[in-house]
C-alpha cells in the first residue's frame, strides 16, 4: 500500500470513530438531578402578625450591618482571617476545585510527546569487529507524539464531572456555612461577655453598698441599738457579693480565651465597645419567606449538592456494565541517523482502538449500582432532614427571641420596683421605725434581679444571633 493509501485510510478511520462519537455523545446513562418536591409552610411558626407575606429577611443584612459596635467589627474580621476552621474549609474548596480539574482532564485526549537520542561505539579488535571503513560510533535517534483518548458514549466521564463539580459547590457552601457560625460565635461570646462585665459592675456597686451599711450596722451594734444577729446578717450580704466576682472574673477570662481562639490567636484581653444596654435591637426581625431559605441557607445547599453528586454517581456505577472504547495512536519518526531523522521513509505510525466488556465480576457491578442508589437515599434523607432542621430553628429564634423581649420589658419593671424598695426600706430602718430583716430581703432581691435583668439582654441579644444565623445569614461578603 502506497503512502497516499495509508494516509486516506487513516483519515477514513479517524472520521467514522469522530462521526460514531459525536452520534452517541448523548447518550448519558443514570439518572439526572430532579429537586424534591418539597411543600415548604406558608409561614413560619411563631413569626409575628402582620409579616408572614413580607418577603424581606433579617438575614439579607450583612453581618456589620446587623452588629454595628466597632470592637465586635473588628473581632469578626479578624477572626475571617486567621479562624482555623475557616481556613480549613478554604483549603478544602481549593481541593475540591482541583479535584474538579482532575476528573474533567478524563473527557479530553491525552497527548504525550518523547524523544531518544542512542549513540553505540563498536569495537575494532572485539569478536565481531567491524570491517575496514566502518565507523565504529553511530547514533540512532527517535521523536513521536501518543495521543490516547476514551470515548465517553455512556457519559461515565460526565457522570464524574458532574459529581466532582457538585463536589465543589458542597465544599464551597460548607465554607459559607463556616463563615455564618464563625459570625454568630463571635457575636455571642462578645455579648455574654459584656455580660460578665455588666454582672461584675453590678456585683461590684452592691458590694460598696452593703459594706456601707454593714458599717452602719456595726456602729449600731456597739452602740446597743442592732443585735449581734443583725451584725452576722450584714456580713453574710457582704461575704454573698465578694465570692461573685473572682466567680464572674474567672468566666470573663475564660470568655476572653475562648474569643481569642476563635480569632485564632493565643489568649489575650478583649477590647470592649458599646455597653451590654446600648445595643441597639432592630425594631423588627421580618423572617421572610419559607421558602427563600432554601436559597439562603448554606447547609441546605451544601446538603443539596451533596445529593446532586450521590445522584450523579448512579450514572458512574451504572456505566461499567457497557463496553468502555479507547483510542491509542502514535505518530512520529525513527531513524538510524540524526541527519535524515525527518525524511520521508523514516516516519511511523500506529492506532490502537481498544474495546473492553465486563465478562464476569462476581455480582460486582449491580453491588456498586446499589450501594450508589443507597448513598443517594442517604443524601436525600440528608437533604430533607437539613431543610426540616432549618424550619425548626427559625420557629425556635422566633418565639425565643419574642419571649425574651416580653421578659426583658417585665424584668425592667421589676428591677425598678425593687430599687425603690430597697431605698425606702433602708431609709425606713436608719430612721428606726423598721427592721434590718425587711431592709436585707429588699438588698437580696435587688441584687438577684439586677444579675437577672443583665442575664435577660444578653439572652436577648443571643436570641437575636440565633435568629440570624437560623434564617441564613452571616456569610455575605
Amino acid at each position: 500500500m502506497t503512502e497516499a493509501a495509508v494516509q486516506s485510510d487513516m483519515r477514513i478511520r479517524l472520521l467514522t470513530g469522530v462521526t460514531f462519537a459525536a452520534l452517541v455523545a448523548g447518550c448519558t446513562v443514570g439518572p439526572d438531578y430532579n429537586r424534591p418536591a418539597l411543600a415548604p409552610p406558608d409561614s413560619f411558626r411563631g413569626a409575628p402578625a402582620g409579616t408572614a407575606a413580607d418577603t424581606t429577611s433579617l438575614a439579607d443584612l450583612k453581618w456589620f450591618e446587623l452588629f454595628k459596635d466597632p470592637e465586635l467589627q473588628k473581632l469578626i474580621k479578624s477572626a475571617l482571617v486567621a479562624n482555623y476552621d475557616l481556613r480549613d474549609a478554604v483549603v478544602r474548596v481549593d481541593a475540591a476545585r482541583a479535584n474538579l480539574g482532575i476528573t474533567r482532564s478524563d473527557q479530553f485526549p491525552t497527548v504525550e510527546a518523547g524523544a531518544n537520542v542512542t549513540t553505540v561505539r563498536s569495537s575494532t579488535s572485539g569478536t565481531f569487529p567491524l570491517p575496514e571503513g566502518f565507523d565504529q560510533t553511530r547514533s540512532f535517534g527517535g521523536i513521536s507524539a501518543l495521543a490516547s483518548f476514551e470515548l465517553d458514549i455512556w457519559g461515565r466521564l460526565r457522570r464524574a464531572t458532574e459529581a466532582a463539580r457538585a463536589d465543589l459547590l458542597a465544599s464551597e457552601e460548607n465554607r459559607k456555612a463556616v463563615v455564618t457560625t464563625l459570625v454568630s460565635d463571635i457575636a455571642g461570646a462578645y455579648f455574654s461577655l459584656l455580660e460578665l462585665d455588666m454582672e461584675l459592675e453590678i456585683a461590684k456597686r452592691t458590694l460598696a453598698t452593703r459594706q456601707s451599711s454593714l458599717q452602719l450596722i456595726r456602729s449600731r451594734e456597739q452602740a446597743g441599738i442592732a443585735t449581734l444577729v443583725e451584725l452576722r446578717q450584714g456580713e453574710q450580704l457582704v461575704y454573698g457579693a465578694e465570692q461573685l466576682i473572682p466567680n464572674t472574673e474567672q468566666l470573663i477570662t475564660l470568655t476572653e480565651n475562648q474569643l481569642s481562639l476563635l480569632r485564632g490567636r493565643s489568649p489575650e484581653p478583649i477590647t470592649r465597645g458599646q455597653v451590654l444596654g446600648d445595643h441597639e435591637l432592630p425594631p423588627t426581625v421580618p423572617a421572610g419567606l419559607p421558602s427563600s431559605l432554601l436559597e439562603r441557607r448554606p447547609d441546605i445547599r451544601r446538603a443539596e449538592q451533596n445529593l446532586i453528586a450521590a445522584n450523579a454517581i448512579i450514572g458512574v456505577a451504572k456505566a461499567a456494565y457497557f463496553p468502555r472504547i479507547s483510542l491509542t495512536g502514535l505518530f512520529g519518526f525513527q531513524s538510524d541517523s540524526l541527519s535524515n531523522l525527518f525524511s520521508g521513509p523514516t516516519r511511523v505510525w500506529q492506532f490502537v482502538p481498544q474495546v473492553t466488556q465486563p465478562i464476569f465480576n462476581a455480582g460486582r457491578l449491580k453491588s456498586n449500582v446499589r450501594l450508589a442508589e443507597a448513598q443517594q437515599q442517604i443524601a436525600l434523607i440528608d437533604y430533607e432532614r437539613a431543610i426540616q432542621t432549618a424550619f425548626r430553628e427559625v420557629s425556635d429564634a422566633l418565639v425565643l427571641y419574642q419571649k425574651n423581649r416580653e421578659v426583658r420589658a417585665k424584668q425592667e419593671l421589676l428591677v425598678a420596683a425593687l430599687q425603690d424598695r430597697s431605698r425606702l426600706s433602708y431609709t425606713r430602718y436608719r430612721g428606726g421605725v423598721d427592721t434590718l430583716l425587711n431592709a436585707l430581703d429588699a438588698d437580696r432581691d435587688l441584687f438577684t434581679a439586677e444579675l437577672g435583668l443583665a442575664q435577660t439582654k444578653r439572652n436577648e441579644l443571643l436570641a437575636l444571633v440565633q435568629l440570624y444565623r437560623a434564617l441564613g445569614g452571616g456569610w455575605q461578603a
